[in-house]
């Protein structure tokens, strides 16, 4: 699996917001707030939640082994925690596995956490966006030469969203598919994650772009999505595709 440096970070960071950086195990944190609602302690808090949220849900995954490896949808038991019953609902909302809307799930929850006037939560790729102002969010593909170099336009009258991406040959992440990117943006961001996966799963070639867009915009709660294959790109929904330099 290739991997780079987030570097499309910059591309929705701006001095409009004070953002930080949270880590702990396998979640990495990018989080923007408006600047009224920053505070010197807020890295710490978010620290502290993500570290007791993550502990909770590992427990749990140690009782419910098949949770964690399962590829089709798959009910969390009455005692797992709440954020791990919500990607059970989605999972069979998209057809696979609930770990597919995890990233999604916990940005969702820091972001609730949070409480801000406006926050935005990046978790490898994922993000969920609560913003007033318009944001241009490009496209990470790898070795594809469109990475970076594309994106969509979102409209500040869009927020809250979920704005997600899967891919087949950028991280750690399991992927049935090849694409070298597949952005999908829903109302709710567990939904957009666990569908980013799920269609990119079916993304083997650049053949399978335009089948793949076309599924998609047959699928109600997806509001736009971006395929890239290599050097082709296929896009459909409601945002302005975007040309970075």
């Amino acid at each position: 699996m290739e991997y780079k440096e987030r570097s499309y970070r910059s591309r929705f960071s701006n001095d409009e917001r004070r953002w930080f950086c949270v880590k702990f195990l396998e979640s990495d944190l990018w989080i923007g707030v408006d600047k009224g609602s920053y505070s010197a302690s807020m890295e710490q808090d978010v620290y502290s939640m993500l570290v007791d949220l993550r502990r909770s849900m590992d427990a749990y995954l140690l009782l419910d082994p098949q949770y964690k490896a399962a590829l089709t949808p798959y009910d969390a038991g009455l005692e797992a925690p709440d954020i791990l019953k919500e990607m059970s609902r989605v999972s069979h909302k998209t057809g696979i596995g609930p770990m597919s809307a995890v990233a999604g799930a916990v940005a969702l929850k820091v972001a609730e956490f949070l409480g801000t006037k406006e926050v935005i939560v990046e978790n490898g790729g994922d993000i969920y966006a609560q913003a007033s102002s318009d944001m241009d969010i490009s496209v990470f593909a790898g070795q594809s030469p469109l990475s970076e170099k594309i994106g969509l336009h979102i409209p500040a009258s869009a927020f809250p969203l979920g704005i997600c991406t899967s891919s087949g040959t950028v991280g750690p992440s399991l992927s049935l598919g090849r694409a070298d990117a597949m952005m999908i943006i829903c109302k709710d961001v567990l939904v957009a994650d666990s569908y980013a996966t799920a269609f990119a799963n079916r993304i083997q070639s650049i053949n399978d772009l335009q089948p793949v867009i076309e599924r998609i915009q047959n699928t109600p709660d997806i509001l736009g999505a971006l395929a890239v294959k290599d050097d082709r790109l296929a896009v459909c929904g409601q945002y302005e595709l975007r040309i970075f330099k």
